[in-house]
């Protein structure tokens, strides 16, 4: 059973800022995923630059990523929980900077093609969903239970930056190197972030012992079974379904219904996407605030519920200039700020929530509920808006994804005040 926590709150503690260790694990994250979306944007480019590319070969492209994610991500949490969760981070950073290595060494030797970028793609892809397994369950070993709110507070800030940075930095280093040279900037990123992690002083605790009478897939497995266990992460999992599968129709429709259906400029559109990061940003920033003020559970509740809300802006938009940009503009900087203030408090709770043996397959569940749901969502948007219409499949976007809330309501997440202070049983 676990208990409520009786520690003050974060704020009244020293600022994680002033502690080494995670100082340099923010570091390393930070950088880890400047690179990871630099990589997004910097080998397509290449792809279409050097190679000239279709797009049908561009769509397979950039499906090798999702595909490697969903092979590897069972056995990366079982990984993470049988191996310590530094040294895996540091590997993966190492195995991706000598992946992405290849390219520019094959564009200096004319050998680089498409086969090539696709290779790369998959195997970085694959060594990315083991980082992000990995370090978000390494983040309760480096603090105290009753601070992680703080510290995936921060952690996130890092992600919105990089986020907001890397897009921009991955298409100007395409722009003044070239492609290929642009992916050697990107190797070096991962380097730094294996320094960093590497500078880490504070021992990590030992891996559980296996248990030796399970099969390999049945102990990899176990995460998904305590979930299904486990009412409140089993809430946030429901959630966490509507949310990627329903949210897809967004990824699938948002471009096309700006521009065909509120004419609004490309460069224009470009900046409410931004405004989507500056929402994830300042979201990340007050997490932990509202959440010591109003309790985790709440919190995360109402988060989920605003978001929601801030969606329905998109498809009651006015075809009418200026006003259409302004309602995206609003539930891009509403709904990211929001969306970001729950993942912050989910992720979290997950980790005071989940055994400390566990952790790795749990987060790996969550990570493929969202990687595997994702792709047949953005599928679905498009075949519900060609029959239908692209103002009607966002209002379906809408509705699934707003039916998570009731995931969360109907379970014991909303009267949680304080993160457990002590390890959850099995």
């Amino acid at each position: 059973m676990t208990r409520p926590a009786t520690q003050p709150p974060s704020q009244a503690a020293a600022s994680l800022w002033r502690e080494a260790s995670y100082r340099r694990l923010w570091v390393g994250q930070t950088v880890s995923a400047l690179g990871s979306t630099v990589s997004r944007e910097a080998i397509p480019l290449t792809a279409v630059l050097f190679l000239s590319a279709s797009p049908m070969q561009l769509g397979v492209l950039a499906a090798a990523g999702s595909v490697a994610a969903l092979i590897f991500g069972v056995p990366a949490g079982w990984m993470a929980d049988r191996f310590r969760r530094r040294p895996l981070m540091i590997a993966a950073d190492l195995a991706r900077a000598g992946l992405l290595l290849a390219i520019p060494l094959a564009a200096l030797f004319d050998r680089l093609d498409l086969a090539l970028l696709l290779v790369v793609s998959f195997l970085v892809g694959g060594w990315t969903v083991l980082f992000d397994v990995a370090y978000p369950s390494y983040v309760p070993s480096l603090v105290s239970r009753e601070r992680l709110v703080e510290a995936n507070s921060k952690l996130e800030v890092g992600d919105s930056l990089a986020e907001i940075g890397g897009a921009a930095l991955g298409g100007s280093l395409v722009q003044i190197l070239g492609g290929p040279l642009a992916v050697l900037v990107d190797a070096a990123s991962f380097l730094i972030s294996a320094i960093s992690l590497g500078r880490i002083g504070r021992d990590e605790p030992a891996p559980a012992p296996a248990v030796h009478d399970e099969g390999f897939w049945r102990e990899a497995l176990a995460g998904w079974s305590w979930v299904r266990r486990n009412p409140t992460v089993r809430a946030l999992a429901g959630a966490s379904v509507c949310f990627h599968f329903f949210g897809g129709f967004f990824g699938s429709l948002y471009v096309l219904f700006a521009v065909q259906e509120l004419a609004i400029q490309p460069a224009v559109l470009g900046l409410l996407i931004a405004g989507g990061g500056v929402g994830a940003l300042l979201g990340a920033g007050v997490a932990g605030r509202l959440s010591d003020r109003h309790g985790v559970g709440r919190t995360l509740f109402a988060a989920f519920l605003v978001r929601s809300l801030a969606a329905f802006l998109i498809p009651i938009a006015p075809a009418v200039a200026p006003w259409g940009a302004a309602f995206l503009l609003s539930a891009q900087l509403i709904g990211d700020c929001a969306l970001m203030v729950f993942f912050v408090n989910e992720l979290s709770l997950r980790q005071a929530l989940a055994p400390r043996a566990l952790l790795g397959r749990v987060n790996s569940c969550m990570e493929l509920l969202a990687l595997g749901l994702s792709p047949f969502g953005l599928l679905a948007g498009g075949v519900i808006a060609q029959a239908f219409g692209i103002r009607t499949g966002l209002w379906i976007g809408g509705l699934g994804s707003a039916l998570g809330g009731v995931f969360l309501l109907l379970s014991p997440v909303p009267g949680i005040a304080r993160l457990p202070a002590l390890p959850a049983e099995e």
